[in-house]
Order: structure tokens, then sequence, then C-alpha cells
């Protein structure tokens, strides 16, 4: 009998030792998976202000405005259009407008 007490005792003490190592596990891995929960939406909010910023940055007006400041470019006209036909060697320019204030 006191070989099943004992034996009885030990897997007792065995079976608390297991609680209390998964109970800590679990523990450990509800902080992480917390954590990683708080990342997870810190990085979903700075994903939406980039994709504002990208939207705000990609306007057609300021890409124009930039097209025309810094690249020193500007919008096509018929006074500056050239045309090619095919036969010719050398291309056709158009007449250009008088009242038309287009840079060449």
């Amino acid at each position: 009998m006191l070989r099943l007490n004992l034996l009885l005792a030990l897997v007792l003490l065995g079976s608390c030792v297991w609680l209390i190592r998964t109970s800590h596990e679990s523990r450990r891995l509800f902080v992480a998976l917390e954590r990683a929960q708080s990342e997870s939406h810190e990085l979903q909010i700075d994903f939406e202000r980039l994709e504002v910023d990208k939207r705000a940055q990609a306007t057609p007006l300021r890409v124009e405005r930039l097209a025309r400041e810094k690249l020193r470019m500007y919008g096509n006209s018929p006074t500056l259009t050239q045309y090619v036909s095919a036969s010719a060697s050398s291309p056709m320019v158009a007449p250009p407008a008088a009242a038309s204030g287009a840079r060449p």
C-alpha cells in the first residue's frame, strides 16, 4: 500500500508541475498574441495613413503643377504639333496661331 501511495503522490506532484508549466506557457503565449495584435493594429493605421498620403501626392492637379514647375513641361496645343506623313521625309509643322501664347 505504501508503494501505491508513494506512486500516486509522485503522479500528483508531476501533474501539478505540468499544470503550472502549461498555465505559464499559456499566459506567455497570450501576452505574445496581444503584443502581435497591437503591432498589427499600429501597422494597419500606418498603412492607411500612407495610402491617404499617396492619394494626396498623386492628384492630377499636383502632378501637372510639378510637371510645369520642375520639368518645365506644358500642355499640348495645335500650334506645337508636328505632323509627319508617311511619304514625306521631313516633318510638316502646323502654322503658328497668332492669338496663342504658347511657348516654343
